[in-house]
């Protein structure tokens, strides 16, 4: 069967109630016929014009807001890329055929993004219902029209206090990101270099979190020709895991610096976890790099396997020297650890889980993902490649679970 061609345009403009698209500067692009014919303008004074300039604020109300929290609705779109919902506004039209007379309107708007692929908003969808025959007709139909003012300005003083705790809530939420970000920041700082060799480093919250979590990166710069990298994931998201989390980090780097290798790092650290509370099954791998040898040298405590890039195109993971996350085993047990050349030009990606793994989804599936994106786009350097492989294999809404990535081109 034929699908049918549907002329979306045409639908759109058909729709019923007020309904206008906006860029993300707050221009018109489009609008239906209910929003022309309502709001008393063609489409020749809307397109492609500011909507505050089609549409200003009535200079005879020193109270008048609609303007500011309109705009602030919109930029609250482009931002977060969500939904956001308005109170009862008071936001009156000047009339377009007599310059200076302006006419009181109520409206009840909804704005709501238009995402592209990557996820950038790219339209604001701005619903609007005018409200404000209903508002008048409860005053001209009640026996008390005294009362029908009275219930008016109640529902109306209502919604403005609706429209004020729901900022104060935003400002408070604002203000919890901004701690989120700056323990994020001294908890994952830019890695410092590690001699001459190129890394990226990424990392992505997951949704709906105050931007910190368990999982971290770390590169030590050894003596010699060396560096160390490492990734781990303690369960659990939210300022509590972000303290254990830590606590890991800084742990692991330390003894990184003075261990034989990767595996007696990891015994150190296993130790350590022992007496920090949250971080039982915490899971992470460690490498060592060495350039004399052209050596890597990995130990992995229930991690997922680090991903290596051969100049050849093919790709390995190293999955050789597994054992249980810390805190696993009841008593001390030494670690496995394994080795592998490798080549000048090899790139290692060392990743959490967010990055592979999805529900009712064999993990095989993910890493197979992660090794098609590595070959596709394995000749860019590691900053552009840390790019792509995030926007391969991250849902372009955002993901559920933390994300950390460590890109080396050997």
């Amino acid at each position: 069967m034929t699908e049918p061609q549907i002329d979306y345009a045409a639908v759109f403009r058909a729709l019923p109630g007020m309904v206008a698209l906006l860029t993300p500067e707050l221009v018109y692009a489009d609008a239906n016929e209910d929003f022309l014919r309502l709001a008393g303008r063609t489409r020749e004074q809307l397109l492609g014009r500011y909507i505050f300039d089609v549409f200003p604020e009535n200079p005879n109300d020193p109270a008048a807001a609609g303007m500011r929290e309109t705009q602030a609705s919109m930029l609250r779109v482009v931002a977060t890329g969500e939904r956001d919902t308005m109170a009862l506004l008071r936001y009156d039209i000047e009339d377009s055929e007599r310059p200076g007379h302006w006419v009181e309107h109520f409206w009840s708007p909804v704005n709501a993004p238009v995402l592209s692929p990557d996820g950038n908003v790219v339209l604001i969808v701005h619903r609007v219902e005018e409200i404000t025959e209903l508002i008048r007709a409860r005053a001209g139909t009640s026996s008390d029209s005294g009362r029908a003012r009275v219930l008016e300005a109640e529902l109306y003083t209502r919604a403005r206090e609706l429209q004020e705790l729901n900022e104060r809530l935003r400002l408070a939420q604002a203000r919890d990101r901004e701690v989120a970000l700056a323990l994020q920041e001294a908890m994952l700082p830019a890695p410092t270099p590690v001699g001459h060799h190129r890394a990226a480093v990424r990392y992505r919250p997951a949704v709906g979190t105050l931007n910190v979590c368990g999982d971290w990166y770390d590169l030590v710069d050894l003596p010699g020709d060396r560096i160390a990298v490492a990734v781990g994931d303690v369960v659990g998201h939210g300022l509590r895991a972000a303290g254990v989390m830590g606590q890991l980090r800084s742990a692991l780097s330390a003894a990184a610096r003075v261990a034989d290798g990767p595996a007696r790092a990891l015994e150190a650290l296993g130790l350590y976890a022992r007496h920090v509370d949250g971080a039982e099954s915490t899971t992470v791998v460690n490498a060592y790099a060495d350039w004399d040898t052209h050596t890597l040298t990995y130990s992995s405590a229930g991690h997922l396997p680090p991903a290596l890039l051969r100049t050849d195109g093919t790709v390995t993971f190293l999955d050789r020297a597994t054992d249980p996350p810390l805190g696993a085993r009841p008593e001390h047990v030494p670690r496995p650890e394994a080795d592998l050349p490798f080549a000048e030009g090899d790139i290692l990606v060392l990743y959490t889980d967010g990055l592979v793994e999805r529900r009712e989804e064999d993990i095989d599936a993910g890493l197979a993902r992660l090794a098609d994106s590595l070959v596709r786009n394995g000749r860019s350097d590691p900053e552009a490649l840390a790019d792509a492989l995030l926007a391969d294999l991250l849902p372009p809404g955002g993901n559920t679970d933390d994300t950390a990535l460590v890109v080396i081109r050997l």
